[in-house]
């Protein structure tokens, strides 16, 4: 099921969202919800079957999390999705939506993020398309930031003043951006 809604003004809260797939999917089947805050658009999606992720369904997320900027299109790496879909499951969420900040990036929109603000890296897996910098409506994003730690599965940055974290599918490691000694520690 897919669902690309632009939407107008205030976003609307779908609290009965989770306990309406949960019992309209099988076990097997793993769903994201995101909602895109630069572009506005929404989107519904089972992405896997079992073991099996559904290319239609990777191509309309590669699309989703295009550069909002350039419109450019990478294909991204699907274990971003399944982090993404353990974490909802890890904040007592499962199925819950995800405000996406920043999916894929052109080289040459990322060169203007460093240019204009800090805390944006030189090879940023954004680039790569191994990276997303989210948020979870009604989740403090330090408790957001210890679930994706406690996955243990890639990259997590915590950015606290911009009210996001990063997680990505590269090497396990942590950081956080303008923060105190004890959270740069990972206390």
């Amino acid at each position: 099921m897919l669902f690309l809604i632009p939407s107008v003004g205030a976003r609307t809260q779908l609290p009965e969202v989770s306990s309406q797939r949960s019992s309209s999917h099988d076990g097997h089947d793993h769903f994201l919800l995101l909602y895109n805050t630069h572009t506005a658009e929404r989107i519904d999606i089972v992405y896997r079957r079992g073991d099996a992720y559904i290319p239609e369904a990777l191509a309309k997320l590669d699309f989703f999390l295009r550069d909002h900027r350039t419109g450019d299109i990478r294909h991204f790496d699907p274990r971003l999705y399944d982090i993404l879909s353990d974490l909802t499951a890890s904040v007592s969420r499962p199925g819950g939506e995800i405000d996406i900040v920043c999916g894929y990036r052109t080289s040459s929109t990322n060169e203007s993020l460093r240019a204009h603000t800090t805390g944006v890296a030189k090879n940023s897996l954004h680039i790569q398309a191994q990276a997303i910098d989210l948020r979870m409506p009604g989740i403090d994003t330090l408790k957001l930031r210890e679930a994706a730690l406690g996955l243990a599965r890639g990259g997590v940055g915590y950015y606290p003043h911009s009210d996001f974290i990063h997680v990505d599918v590269g090497r396990v490691r942590q950081w956080c951006f303008d923060c105190s000694a004890g959270l740069v520690a990972g206390d």
